[in-house]
């Protein structure tokens, strides 16, 4: 597929869309009309990437016309493989950009695009594209970038392409944060991020495997992000700082899984322990008691990774130092996770007792004398030094499928609010958020029984009786006349009638109409 056939001149982009259609509809009777038919459609999407398409939804529009196409529908595999080749041996970056495009879409879909991808070395591939194409098509590089991080996500990388990545390829994954450290929000800044997050990850397996498995190679995988972060972390610092804002926002599972790993790392090993500004810390901190406090109860492999990050970030960092950052939050937040006065509720499980002990114990969340009076849980019984230690191959071990959702206990109770009225058990009124505002008074019932005597209601009128008359029409009662007003006449001398018109002419009660 690196020689392209054209496909007829294309003046417009309604005309570029109407020949792309007809590419990708096109039968085909054998591999080789298939070849035919791939090398038009790469060469057409690759020609009018700069012309008529603009963003990345539009190139993968092209890439799911080809999907949907019966040119794959029939041959799903020898077109992933075609095209699979052609990343391995294309230079041109019109051309790549289009075949990476349509492997991020086509991996999305199906796993097991990225699982061959992996086996047939495109990991290499993508370490050289994303060195080289940087600096010269930037709508490449990010496209590089997130095919890396969701092939690296889904399946295990083989040793060999570990020992590819070298400190330089890290330091300049470091370096691009650092220069687009003025803007958080641009979208170039997270699939950096994020190569970075599932590159330690995969590190950290490789440790632990290597360490469990007799055929390992003598030399161990240097982890290269905790490496150069140990060496020029204060020069790296945005990067610190995104990770806890990404942790802040994210709602997917796996990817909080991910900055955890890197920072229960971090706050392991010696290096490191200052390796995050103090108000970044404190910012951390007010994260992980949030989404402890709001996880459900059936998240305990993120909340127990939460906590096996919360020991050492209490213990190692500046937040060991006094003036000690919201210590009766922390102290509350382990009684509740404690199930202390929750009697109503299941208790916890033992491995979270047993690491909120662990934080608990920490020197100055509480002293020996405080300790000791705290009666301990007959579930947790005598814990040996070697039992209470996280080990990195469990944290290194949690793992969550791509794309699931964290629940929330808040926005469960939101929408329960939404689903029921306004007022809670016992007439309490419900908030937006769901808290608790107020006590609503309830109105008394009406008593059924006076001195032990049942009250009988009053009958009800079920219907109204009009009278009517013969012909139907409605009687009337009749008209009371208008009472008579009771005044004196007046005649005045000289006036006679004019004077007598000018009276009230009604004549008074007993008195005679005059003649």
């Amino acid at each position: 597929m690196a020689d392209f056939e054209a496909t007829g001149p294309v003046e417009n982009e309604q005309q570029f869309w109407n020949v792309l259609n007809k590419t990708v509809s096109t039968p085909c009777a054998n591999n080789e009309a298939l070849d035919d038919a791939l090398r038009s459609w790469l060469y057409l999407v690759a020609t009018g990437r700069d012309k008529y398409l603009d963003t990345e939804d539009e190139i993968a529009s092209c890439s799911q016309k080809l999907r949907e196409s019966p040119i794959f529908c029939a041959n799903e595999e020898y077109v992933r493989t075609q095209i699979l080749y052609s990343l391995l041996q294309e230079d041109d970056l019109g051309p790549l950009h289009v075949i990476a495009n349509f492997l991020l879409l086509d991996g999305r879909a199906d796993e097991e695009t990225f699982r061959r991808m992996v086996n047939e070395g495109c990991f290499g591939r993508l370490l050289d594209l994303i060195k080289s194409c940087g600096d010269h098509d930037r709508r490449l590089h990010r496209l590089l970038l997130e095919l890396m991080y969701e092939m690296s996500r889904i399946e295990r990388l083989r040793p060999e392409d570990l020992m590819q990545v070298d400190d330089g390829f890290v330091t300049y994954l470091f370096k691009l944060i650092e220069a687009l450290s003025d803007d958080v929000d641009d979208p170039y800044h997270y699939p950096v991020i994020r190569v970075l997050l599932v590159l330690n990850e995969q590190y950290m397996v490789a440790s632990t495997s290597a360490a469990a498995d007799p055929m390992s190679p003598a030399l161990p995988i240097t982890n290269r992000v905790v490496k150069v972060l140990s060496i020029h972390g204060p020069s790296f610092r945005t990067f610190g700082e995104n990770i806890i804002l990404l942790l802040n926002r994210a709602t997917e599972t796996a990817l909080q899984l991910l900055i955890l790993k890197l920072l229960y790392l971090l706050f392991t090993t010696t290096a490191t322990y200052e390796y995050f500004y103090t108000n970044d810390l404190r910012v951390l901190l007010d994260v992980i008691i949030r989404n402890l406090l709001d996880l459900p109860t059936e998240m305990n492999v993120l909340r127990h990774t939460y906590l096996r990050v919360l020991a050492p970030l209490l213990a190692h960092t500046q937040l060991s130092q006094p003036p000690h950052y919201k210590r009766d939050q922390v102290l509350s937040l382990l009684e509740i996770l404690r199930g202390s006065g929750s009697v109503h509720f299941t208790p916890p499980e033992p491995t979270t007792l047993r690491l909120v002990e662990r934080v608990a114990k920490t020197s100055w969340l509480a002293d020996d004398e405080e300790q000791d009076e705290v009666p301990r849980n007959p579930l947790l019984g005598s814990l040996s030094k070697s039992q209470s230690a996280s080990t990195v191959s469990v944290v290194a071990q949690v793992s969550e499928k791509p794309g699931v959702k964290t629940p929330s206990r808040k926005l469960e109770l939101d929408s329960d609010a939404k689903d029921t009225p306004n007022h809670g058990e016992g007439g309490a009124t419900v908030g937006k958020q769901g808290v608790k505002l107020g006590i609503r008074r309830m109105l008394p019932e009406v008593p059924k029984h006076r001195h032990g005597v049942p009250m009988v209601a009053p009958p009800t009128a079920t219907s109204v009786h009009v009278n009517v008359d013969g012909h139907g029409q409605k009687k009337l009662p009749p008209k009371l006349p208008p009472p008579r007003r009771r005044t004196k006449l007046k005649l005045a001398s000289g006036v006679g009638g004019d004077a007598l018109a000018a009276t009230d002419s009604v004549p008074a009660a007993g008195s005679t109409p005059a003649s």
